[in-house]
């Protein structure tokens, strides 16, 4: 090695010059002009030492690396020969993986959120409770809404044709959800659906679901953080069922078109109350990115242990989304079939709601909504009135995970159905403050 060589030479010259100095200081004397000083040679000796203990520290430095010191071949001024230059990004340790729960549970997704409010009537009502609402119903007082946990495992034609998606909830959502249950509340009392699914190798796939499943009716849902108000509408409280229990199917026919149907038990029941079933239909309409329509219409015996009076339901969405700040929605419901002592005709029920929503960025949005509800038996509701309520939203997305909604709300009716203090009165005004946590393994870092 050249690096070697070099120290061997540079050591033996300082050796020569230790034995050389005593005959120069004799010959001094002779020829004092072409013998150096003893301060020169001191100087000259100093100056090879530091050379020797460079080179030194050098070979120590590069016995102790398991492969010589990278130097980059364009470096100016390096002082090792090519054969030491390496690649640095070969020679550097692997990245250590980094372990996220998305990668612990492959294709299973784990998710939900925690909902919770403080309402305020200003009627004040004696029973601390809102009149004609399904899930903010405590006011006066902080409320929790919903507590949801998810899992999940959708399906794929490529990868596994078979998934599930189970979801868990706790709450006034799901006491008001699962109250109705013909075979009681039980365990059924904090499932809000759970299903099993399997795409069937057809065309492009028909996805097939069994199990309890939320309705495709209606422009709301139950979880919050997916709707444009904190509180639901009238349609989605009285109009429309909240869930089945039984099979579906739909498929994709392109981006454009689609198509569902369903067999259930009914409308809010695992165990049905009679020996027939409800069949159900729904067609989805894409004709452009900006709009999309939903037409859902079901129909079957819900009265209990009778099959001849068969209930039916139209329901249609339509919504607009001219450009990323504003969106409307219009939603369209008609009931009737079902037959009440002391009424001769069947019952019906009918109302429409419509909804503006302004986001001028992703942390705020505003949005307006407004029903019209017609009871026309008091089928539904438990009095035969026309209702009307307006609703006005602001949402602020406080931070990545958390949601933050000031509503005020004015209920009105044509009948004194609302409590003020201990009176019956026509109308109620309510604001509510909400918040969500949301959390989704898909998301997590």
């Amino acid at each position: 090695m050249k690096i070697r060589s070099s120290l061997a030479t540079v050591i033996f010259a300082l050796s020569i010059a230790s034995v050389a100095s005593a005959p120069f200081c004799k010959a001094q004397a002779q020829d004092d002009a072409a013998v150096p000083t003893p301060a020169e040679i001191s100087l000259h000796m100093r100056d090879l030492e530091k050379q020797v203990s460079d080179l030194r520290s050098e070979l120590a430095a590069m016995k102790q690396s398991d492969s010589p010191t990278p130097i980059s071949p364009t470096q100016p001024g390096s002082a090792v020969p090519p054969e030491y230059l390496v690649n640095t990004a070969a020679s550097s340790p692997a990245a250590t993986p980094v372990v996220s729960l998305a990668s612990l549970l492959g294709p299973t997704s784990l998710s939900g959120f925690v909902d919770l409010y403080y309402g305020v009537n200003f009627n004040h009502p004696d029973s601390r409770n809102n009149g004609l609402r399904s899930f903010d119903v405590n006011t006066n007082q902080f409320g929790l809404n919903l507590v949801e946990l998810v899992v999940d495992k959708a399906p794929d034609a490529a990868a596994s044709r078979t998934g599930y998606h189970i979801a868990m909830g706790f709450g006034q959502a799901m006491n008001a959800v699962n109250a109705t249950d013909a075979g009681g509340l039980g365990f059924a009392q904090y499932l809000k659906e759970a299903y099993f699914s399997y795409i069937a190798p057809i065309g492009k796939g028909l996805q097939v679901d069994a199990g309890k499943f939320v309705t495709p009716h209606g422009a709301e849902v139950i979880e919050t953080k997916d709707n444009w108000n904190y509180s639901r509408g009238l349609l989605f409280s009285y109009a429309i069922p909240y869930y089945h229990f039984g099979l579906r199917a739909k498929y994709n026919f392109n981006d454009k078109y689609s198509l569902s149907g369903f067999a259930v038990n009914g409308w809010n029941n695992i165990v049905d109350n009679n020996t027939g079933k409800t069949y159900g239909a729904s067609l989805g309409w894409n004709p452009t990115k900006k709009i999309s329509f939903t037409q859902n219409y079901m129909a079957g015996p819900e009265t209990a242990s009778i099959n001849g009076d068969w209930r039916q339901l139209w329901d249609t969405v339509v919504t607009v989304t001219p450009n990323s700040r504003w969106a409307v929605t219009a939603n369209y419901d008609y009931g009737r079939g079902d037959r009440v002592t002391g009424i001769p005709a069947p019952v019906y029920w009918t109302g429409i709601a419509g909804y503006v929503r302004y986001a001028p960025n992703a942390r705020y949005a505003l949005t307006t909504r407004y029903e019209y509800y017609n009871d026309h038996d008091g089928f539904t509701t438990g009095t035969a009135q026309h209702l009307n309520e307006v609703t006005g939203t602001f949402q602020w997305m406080m931070a990545n995970q958390i949601l933050a909604r000031l509503e005020f709300r004015r209920d009105m009716s044509n009948q004194p159905v609302f409590q003020e203090g201990s009176n019956k009165v026509t109308g109620q005004n309510t604001l509510t403050a909400g918040f969500v946590y949301t959390f989704d393994s898909r998301e997590a870092k």
